[in-house]
């Protein structure tokens, strides 16, 4: 069987296709990537985190959760990760997970290997979700945010707490 030789403008759909298809399976095979953004990152070096906090003038908010529970799921999903996300808050804030109970290695920020379960139990953080916002050397700023609380006011005391943070790191 012959084929009739494509044309110069068949040829080039030809391609336009083909590298379309490369570009959509390419992207069809990145889920985990894109997904890694709808999670928080979870801490490994707080003495690291407190030198780039330091560098930034930020403070460090730390979100202690626990597998399964559903209140957490819903700080982060409403909140927190919204909040990684965005360039305007990614600016005031350093956000890191740490999970009660877990024995994940974790630097401390006095540089001392601990873990995730041992850095919460350390800081008295046996409800969650709990978050507590600290200073780059791992003072906490105030008083922690323990529960979802009431869900229409959470963000402004997620704020409250950030700015309180802010001010002890910039030394006003």
């Amino acid at each position: 069987m012959k084929y009739a030789k494509p044309s110069r403008g068949q040829a080039a759909i030809a391609q336009l296709i083909a590298a379309g298809a490369v570009i959509l399976a390419w992207g069809l095979a990145l889920p985990g990537v894109a997904g890694a953004a709808d999670s928080l990152v979870h801490a490994r070096d707080f003495q690291a985190d407190a030198r780039a906090a330091a560098k930034r003038q930020v403070p460090i908010l730390v979100v202690f959760t626990s597998p399964g529970c559903g209140y957490c799921e819903r700080v982060k999903q409403d909140y927190l990760i919204p909040m990684q996300k965005d360039p305007a808050s990614r600016k005031r804030v350093l956000i890191r997970e740490v999970t009660l109970g877990a024995s994940t290695p974790l630097t401390g920020f006095d540089g001392a290997p601990t873990t995730e379960g041992a850095f919460a139990a350390e800081h008295k953080v046996y409800m969650v979700p709990t978050v507590q916002v600290f200073d780059t050397r791992g003072n906490a700023t105030g008083d922690a945010i323990v529960g979802l609380l009431i869900p229409d006011y959470y963000y402004g005391y997620l704020q409250s707490a950030i700015d309180a943070g802010a001010n002890k790191v910039r030394g006003k």
